[in-house]
């Protein structure tokens, strides 16, 4: 993948200095005020988020949205120690409020939990990471504080349309999570039966 963006750039700095060379450099100078720019504003947005993410844990108020979503969490994950169950809770909450990378800590506290010492990961730690990626949003704060930051006239406009694509996408992963879980489930009891069949002594019969 390196090698992917690194061909990309070399071929785009070659068009732009080889097509005007003023314009590809002030071009590159502009990017660059633009970037340092918007990481600073992301900085203060996921300050302000990792702020109140440690004040719920401190509080005890994850332990709360945990009991609250345990249906939930039991369903998708299967059977986790109450820690494990605290950060999954605080990731989905945070993910559907729109936190954006402030959401990452939780998810790495959690898979580590679920973490079994094998180098492979299991179906609670891929469902995460399917929650994680797809994550439903009910309220996009963090999109909705760059529009605001960016001069926005009507900021709130997407909460509507990304509801609707986050839902989409997070059913459409929990469920082909589920498929593929059963499925290697199916695989596995199918090649423990042929293997047993094998080891099966058969005995002729004695005339």
């Amino acid at each position: 993948m390196n090698a992917v963006w690194i061909s990309f750039m070399i071929v785009g700095l070659g068009i732009m200095l080889f097509n005007n060379v003023d314009i590809a450099f002030s071009t590159i100078l502009t990017g660059s005020e633009k970037a340092i720019s918007l990481a600073l504003k992301l900085w203060a947005i996921y300050a302000v988020w990792l702020g109140i993410l440690k004040i719920v844990e401190d509080t005890g108020l994850n332990n709360k949205i945990a009991k609250l979503l345990s249906p939930i969490i039991n369903k998708l994950f299967g059977k986790t120690n109450p820690e494990v169950k605290n950060q999954i809770a605080v990731n989905l909450t945070s993910n559907m409020l729109g936190m954006g990378n402030a959401c990452t800590p939780s998810a790495i506290n959690a898979i580590n939990g679920m973490d079994k010492g094998s180098d492979v990961a299991t179906a609670g730690m891929l469902m995460l990471m399917i929650l994680n990626t797809s994550s439903l949003e009910i309220l996009p704060t963090t999109v909705i504080g760059l529009r605001v930051a960016a001069g926005s006239l009507n900021p709130n406009d997407i909460i509507f349309p990304t509801l609707i694509a986050t839902t989409v996408s997070t059913v459409s992963g929990v469920v082909m999570c589920k498929l593929c879980e059963k499925l290697k489930s199916k695989l596995k009891q199918r090649k423990n039966t042929t293997e047993l069949s094998k080891q099966t002594p058969v005995f002729k019969k004695v005339k």
